[in-house]
């Protein structure tokens, strides 16, 4: 799984603004597998997108 296609999910299916992926993204900066963690804890997706993302997460590692 590319960095990129998360962002283009985040953006383009959950419509996540470019400005909190940024903030993750900062919080994130050693380890970008952390990205869906840190955005649940600032408060900037729900506990149910976060099981999205990682649905999502797992179903493109299976590609």
């Amino acid at each position: 799984m590319g960095k990129a296609k998360l962002l283009d999910y985040l953006r383009g299916d959950l419509a996540i603004s470019n400005s909190a992926i940024a903030v993750a993204l900062r919080h994130s900066e050693q380890d970008a597998s952390q990205l869906p963690m840190v955005l649940w804890q600032y408060g900037l997706v729900t506990l149910e997108e976060l099981n999205l993302i990682f649905d999502w997460l797992d179903g493109s590692s299976a590609d």
